[in-house]
């Protein structure tokens, strides 16, 4: 592995780095206070192709690398995780299912509208009884002439009530347990598909959470991803993606929360110097840096083995598990150093304190992911 970044993974970074500092910081504390879903923003950065990373340029894609990808991620969530979190589920999540597993008549009908950004993803796997145990969906599908006819609910869904194209997962045979599972590319605006409650969150405040209700909606047999019982498999995989992206938002927040330490010691004073000279102080941003730079180098091997088309499935829940607990302690530790300061809204690490507990939770726990890895360590060939 090459570790001196290509001239377009530089490129690429800089020009993110660019926009999040001239159209994201003056307005993240804004759409933080309000909740309100950042569509301009969004709208930006899909005509500047990031909607759509690493999609094929005939699907409208921007046909990045995945390194260049996860480059961009932790640019954006460097100055504002929320639009970090919205590009990267609808890049790895939605599209990504339909790109992985779709037919080619799918990913020519709903790809091009979402890799530009005029057609928002969403991807419904949580339901209210089960998260981590996902296996233990409650939404049928039930086979119905030329279709299926849905039923049920989804909770946590990222993008849910400003998506215009959902993947839903759904049991279509309750005797085959995850076998029975299935999953569908379910339009907007269908008959019995309605928005339930959004969310009121703790941090990632416009980054759209919503829950998602079915009541006899009818999708047609076209829209089926794959065949009748493979959607878990897909959506482990699905995850697998998603996680890698996870990972480098993790890295984004915990450097946003390490640059923003330095340049508060650096200016705030006591006891008659710098906080920057108090050893105290240095020995937190050097474990901050030195957890930042672990964190990326496995993030970006994740990567890097998922373009090589490698198995990348316990090296992206590594980076995953470790980034994300990474990120918690840097960001902790950034408030700390800022003491009541940090406590505040007019600096950023009050937000980002309250952006990052989300990475240890979504794209599975930290729970889960060490016993994913232990799995892939004590017993390779189940898994």
């Amino acid at each position: 592995m090459e570790f001196t970044p290509s001239e377009s993974q530089s490129a690429v970074a800089k020009a993110v780095r660019d926009f999040a500092e001239k159209e994201m910081r003056p307005v993240v504390m804004a759409y933080d206070e309000t909740q309100e879903f950042p569509h301009a923003v969004v709208r930006k950065l899909g005509e500047l192709g990031f909607m759509g990373m690493t999609w094929p340029e005939d699907l409208g894609g921007a046909a990045l690398g995945d390194l260049e990808a996860v480059a961009v991620i932790e640019e954006l969530a460097r100055v504002d995780p929320s639009i970090a979190l919205t590009v990267a589920s609808h890049n790895s999540l939605c599209t990504g299912h339909i790109m992985l597993f779709g037919s080619e008549n799918q990913k020519k009908k709903f790809v091009p509208g979402l890799a530009s950004g005029n057609v928002l993803g969403a991807w419904g796997l949580t339901e209210p009884g089960s998260g981590s145990d996902s296996g233990g969906m409650r939404t049928t599908a039930r086979r119905e002439g030329d279709g299926w006819v849905l039923n049920g609910s989804k909770t946590f869904i990222t993008q849910g009530s400003v998506a215009g194209t959902y993947v839903i997962m759904a049991v279509t045979d309750s005797s085959k347990g995850k076998k029975g599972i299935s999953a569908f590319i379910v339009p907007a605006g269908l008959r019995g598909f309605t928005i339930g409650k959004k969310e009121n969150k703790l941090g990632m405040r416009s980054s759209d959470t919503a829950t998602l209700l079915f009541d006899g909606v009818r999708v047609p047999d076209e829209n089926l991803i794959g065949k009748p019982g493979y959607g878990f498999p897909q959506a482990l995989a699905v995850l697998d993606g998603g996680r890698i992206g996870i990972a480098a938002l993790s890295v984004g927040i915990a450097r946003g929360a390490l640059e923003a330490s330095i340049a508060y010691a650096k200016e705030r004073r006591q006891f008659g110097k710098a906080l920057a000279e108090f050893q105290a102080i240095q020995w937190k941003i050097a474990d901050m840096a030195t957890e930042i730079n672990a964190a990326r180098l496995l993030t970006q091997r994740a990567a890097w083995l998922k373009s090589r088309g490698e198995p990348f499935s316990l090296a992206a829940s590594k980076a995953k598990y470790f980034a994300s607990e990474a990120a918690v302690r840097a960001a902790g530790e950034a408030v700390q150093i800022h003491g009541g300061y940090g406590f505040i809204k007019e600096f950023p690490v009050e937000k980002l304190y309250r952006d990052v507990k989300l990475m240890t939770i979504g794209e599975g726990t930290s729970e889960v992911l060490k016993m994913i890895i232990a799995r892939h360590l004590l017993n390779p060939t189940h898994v």
